[in-house]
């Protein structure tokens, strides 16, 4: 059983305390945040010991479960390493692609697994629909969510929109070629609408719409490749696959069927939706972390993975910047 420790008590934090206590393969030894108010709450809402300081709670376990503000990931980070301990960051990994170069360099040193928090692999609607992928060549992803103070800490790109680009990179598998994007700051201080294309060598195109002050909340991406178009909702964790068939002899005179032409035959239209299990991504996200522990394993999601994703992310932030120095 792993000793695991966590970092970061907020909003977040709490979810991954109570789900730890749930989950055999770790031993949850206790939490540390810098709020005293917190401290006191928390250790008595979920019956665990709150330690003085990071530090002393680093000491104690296996394993450092980071769920603090973004900009103490890095830091947090740093003493787990120089402890040689295992890590599960929550997106993005840093602030910066410098900090996290610099963990991959120090994890590579110390040893150890680090895995990044991008839960959206492990929604049950996207691993329902991961036998479907074949070679996607156009995608369209929106992430809309009413606004919430809680986020506003960093772009709505490190918020929200990381989580897509982490799904597409993941998905495309090709360097990326081209970024562009356009934003609106309107509550915050940084952009809180953004739209980016990124365009990669083999020809994909990927279209992402991230905002934080919309009125509804929606988690949609569509995939579209060859024969097949594939949507995603994360939030109600359905999956629909829309495929054309080659026609081969006698059809049901109720399917939907395409003539093409001259020489190109005919195909059917094929709608199915994947069954997907009722599971909680968070819960499996930290099951897998251990998984790779015990069995010596790359981690599902790993910091070459949170790197990527972080340096998309910010080559955005980048032409946003550009593009609001142009219109000011």
């Amino acid at each position: 059983m792993l000793k695991i420790g966590v970092l970061g008590a907020g909003h977040l934090g709490k979810i991954h305390l109570k789900l730890l206590k749930d989950i055999s393969a770790y031993q949850l030894v206790g939490f540390f945040d810098p709020n005293p108010e917190t401290q006191k709450s928390v250790s008595k809402e979920f019956g665990i010991k709150a330690y003085a300081t990071a530090e002393e709670l680093i000491d104690e376990v296996d394993v450092v479960n980071i769920v603090t503000p973004t900009l103490s990931h890095y830091e947090c980070a740093v003493k787990a390493l120089k402890r040689g301990k295992h890590i599960f960051i929550e997106k993005p990994i840093t602030n910066t692609l410098d900090e996290a170069r610099n963990l991959m360099h120090l994890s590579h040193e110390a040893n150890v697994k680090i895995q990044v928090g991008h839960v959206e692999r492990f929604n049950p609607a996207f691993v329902a629909a991961l036998p479907y992928f074949t070679q996607p060549m156009f995608i369209e992803c929106h992430r809309l969510a009413e606004f919430n103070p809680r986020g506003t800490d960093v772009s709505v790109v490190l918020d929200l929109m990381i989580h897509d680009i982490d799904i597409i990179l993941n998905v495309v598998n090709s360097p990326v070629k081209k970024i562009s994007a356009s934003g609106v700051a309107v509550v915050s201080d940084t952009p809180d609408i953004t739209n980016a294309r990124i365009e990669f060598d083999n020809g994909c195109v990927a279209n992402l719409t991230a905002s934080r002050i919309s009125l509804k909340n929606m988690r949609k991406t569509r995939f579209f490749q060859k024969d097949a178009y594939i949507t995603v909702d994360f939030l109600e964790k359905k999956t629909s696959i829309f495929q054309l068939n080659e026609v081969k002899g006698e059809t049901d005179p109720f399917s939907l069927v395409i003539d093409l032409g001259k020489d190109k035959g005919k195909k059917e239209i094929t709608f199915s939706s994947p069954d997907v299990k009722e599971t909680n991504a968070i819960k499996e996200e930290l099951t897998t972390f251990a998984e790779a522990i015990n069995k010596n394993q790359d981690p599902v999601v790993t910091i070459q993975d949170g790197y990527e994703a972080l340096n998309v992310a910010q080559q955005i932030i980048e032409k946003l910047k550009i593009t609001a120095s142009l219109i000011s």
